[in-house]
């Protein structure tokens, strides 16, 4: 048994994560007026090469300009093989004190979060910064995914992964139809029944990688966000897909869409009932602790320390939504 006590991330509320192109500064005050927790301003994949710059001049107006209250900001740079990346951190960062955090693309290995660090950390010092910016790395390639484990402790800076499942399914060669959602002949075929019949059921072939990243954070205290679903028409796939991921321990979700937010929401705040049920479960343990008991039955169920962890986290989790 290992008694190790892993730091856990900086805590932030990140039930939706709202992508928004730098290269559409309109875009800006409907986002800062809207229920999402993070709002991340685009210079990589939603900007086309020749409006990186300009997008860039955008981004530093917005965060200084644009009133996004209480609001976690954060950026998304381009990638590491870049030649705009280093422009994107030193422009922006040394400009901006209300950049909360940074979204790094397309981490392959634990070096590629370093050299991050290194450089953001200079700014930092030099500008005298007070407010130190954290890190959310988007692991969505295979190298990344191979890596995981050790780029979860590559950083004090880190605090959550993406799943960003678009580039990782380039990167794996997967054959998808929408992006985060399920493709048809991904499945299994039932045994003949008496009849000689078979019924064919779908599953999910994301399942694997975002089970992988998901332990990867949870080991060492980093928050997993489920990435994109792309088709923004089709609000049963995205809460769907939401769902998943929130049954397997993520805390929130992509939205690419607005439409997508309040859906995010939704999935990954605790509904009253699953609130009343935690404080119930906390009370029988300290009343069971008060007679002695390691355990106790609960509407017929046993529950025991580790329900109350589990309890515990959903009314901290709860407390940060002010429920």
């Amino acid at each position: 048994m290992s008694f190790t006590l892993i730091e856990q991330a900086r805590p932030r509320l990140q039930r939706s994560e709202l992508a928004v192109p730098g290269s559409n500064p309109s875009l800006f005050e409907k986002a800062a007026k809207s229920n999402v927790d993070v709002v991340f301003l685009d210079v990589e994949d939603a900007v086309a090469p020749d409006d990186k710059e300009k997008a860039r001049v955008n981004i530093i107006a917005g965060l200084n300009e644009v009133d996004w209250g209480a609001k976690t900001m954060m950026i998304r740079i381009n990638g590491l093989d870049t030649h705009y990346m280093y422009r994107d951190i030193v422009d922006i960062v040394e400009a901006c004190p209300r950049l909360d955090m940074i979204l790094i693309p397309k981490v392959g290995v634990p070096a590629d979060v370093y050299a991050l660090d290194m450089l953001v950390t200079q700014i930092e010092t030099a500008k005298k910064r007070t407010k130190r910016i954290g890190f959310e790395v988007l692991i969505e390639t295979a190298l990344g995914m191979a890596n995981v484990e050790a780029i979860a402790q590559s950083s004090k800076r880190l605090e959550a992964m993406s799943f960003g499942v678009a580039d990782y399914a380039a990167s794996t060669r997967a054959r998808t139809t929408v992006i985060g959602g399920v493709n048809p002949d991904y499945g299994v075929l039932s045994d003949k029944d008496a009849e000689g019949k078979r019924q064919y059921f779908w599953a999910d072939q994301w399942h694997a990688a975002q089970t992988r990243m998901l332990v990867a954070c949870r080991a060492y205290g980093l928050r997993p966000i489920d990435g994109p679903f792309g088709d923004f028409s089709d609000p049963e796939g995205f809460l769907a897909a939401a769902r998943r991921a929130a049954v397997l321990g993520y805390e929130g979700k992509w939205a690419i869409h607005p439409s997508q937010v309040d859906l995010a929401n939704q999935v990954f705040t605790p509904s009253e009932a699953e609130v009343a049920k935690a404080r119930r479960v906390v009370d029988a343990m300290q009343q069971a602790a008060k007679e002695g008991k390691g355990a106790v039955s609960l509407d017929g169920k046993l529950i025991d320390i580790a329900s109350i962890r589990m309890a515990e986290a959903l009314l901290d989790k709860a407390k940060a939504m002010g429920r």
